[in-house]
């Protein structure tokens, strides 16, 4: 270990003359001109530089701002669509089950004649009913 610091301390030792010997051959109103950039470098970037407080006063609402908007978003992607629901009048069901009912077509067409008699049959039930009900008031 102590053979790699001296290594680094003889790299250190050699990048210092180096460095050294080419400022030497700089004439010094090059010098005073690049260190007068530079100050006035080092100066312009700390007149720009903000506090910490004023610059999250800057980002607290764009972020409430970019929330928000992600909030609407996943709403509107999360509810789907609107379907509305069909209610069919419970007459029409009824309606669909006698139609769907092979028996019950059997007792119309009695016997696959056609006659219609299973309506007269009904027609005439509905009649004894209602005629009987007028005798009795």
């Amino acid at each position: 270990m102590s053979a790699q610091g001296e290594q680094l301390t003889d790299f250190e030792r050699r990048a210092r003359v180096a460095l050294e010997e080419s400022v030497t051959r700089i004439d010094g109103r090059v010098r005073s001109r690049l260190n007068q950039a530079r100050q006035a470098a080092v100066e312009a970037a700390e007149s720009h530089r903000r506090p910490l407080f004023s610059r999250l006063f800057t980002l607290v609402p764009t972020a409430s701002a970019a929330a928000a908007a992600l909030l609407v978003a996943i709403f509107l992607v999360h509810r789907g669509p609107q379907t509305e629901v069909v209610r069919t009048p419970p007459a029409a069901v009824e309606d669909l089950d006698l139609l769907a009912d092979s028996d019950g077509l059997d007792l119309v067409e009695e016997g696959g004649d056609g006659s219609g008699s299973f309506y007269e049959w009904a027609a005439d039930q509905t009649q004894t009913e209602a005629g009987g009900s007028e005798t009795d008031t």
